[in-house]
């Protein structure tokens, strides 16, 4: 009768449930548990079977390729990271994508802004929340591409689907106008309705040099700045003294 109760289990894609049936009947054979503990107990194997299965999910819809945790960041690198050292570990709590906040990261290339986007990104991820990692220039040739197939609307639907979506190294190559205006588009539907993660090396002064116009940097630095926690990240690059050492 076990083998037919394991074999319903698996056609009901009820894997926690069927993998632990014999060792939960011995235990509680054992232990002389009631028909309920032993189904609750069971129950209760499927369900975190199911969140554990969720987790690795979403980290794998989120490309971030690398799991960073927070306890790898050195606060004491730079008075701009321990100044900020609260803020910054509240941004590793879910509240602000519930609170729809948006966050951005601002420095000079190698001080860990997006070390910690990433950390945010991972941490998000293992609440069970729907991540995507990209850069700046990737998501807009990937919607550049779309417009040319014709499945704009779709591929807009994807970056502005995730709970959360790092959007990494705005500043390195202007964007032009089109690429402008596709960016606009993706901020514009996540504003206060999703979270988005900035990173940037260059002071909102200098956006127009990113975007077509001043007027197109001021509209999107207007609904990012609107809702958001802004870091501003100093010092010389982390990556060369590392490399250094």
């Amino acid at each position: 009768m076990t083998e037919e109760i394991i074999e319903k289990c698996n056609e009901l894609k009820l894997k926690g449930f069927s993998v632990n049936i014999e060792e939960a009947l011995s235990y509680a054979q054992e232990k002389n548990w009631s028909h309920k503990k032993v189904l609750l107990h069971l129950l209760d194997l499927e369900l975190e079977r199911r969140k554990q299965s969720r987790i690795e999910l979403r980290f794998r819809q989120s490309k971030l390729n690398e799991q960073i945790t927070m306890d790898q960041f050195e606060f004491e690198y730079h008075k701009s990271r321990k100044d900020q050292k609260n803020t910054i570990l509240n941004l590793t709590h879910p509240e602000f994508i519930s609170q729809k906040k948006d966050v951005i990261l601002i420095g000079h290339p190698g001080v860990g802004k997006t070390y910690l986007a990433k950390c945010i990104g991972y941490t998000a991820t293992q609440a069970g929340i729907k991540v995507l990692f990209t850069t700046a220039m990737d998501m807009i040739n990937q919607l550049i591409a779309a417009e040319a197939d014709h499945s704009l609307v779709k591929k807009l639907s994807f970056y502005q689907s995730p709970a959360l979506l790092i959007i990494d190294e705005i500043g390195y190559l202007p964007l032009g106008p089109h690429g402008s205006n596709l960016f606009f588009q993706v901020i514009s539907s996540r504003h206060q309705v999703k979270s988005t993660v900035i990173t940037t090396n260059l002071p909102f002064s200098d956006w127009g040099k990113i975007f077509d116009s001043t007027t197109a940097a001021t509209a999107i630095a207007d609904r990012l700045v609107h809702h958001s926690e802004i870091l501003i990240l100093e010092g010389t690059s982390y990556r060369k003294r590392e490399k250094k050492s």
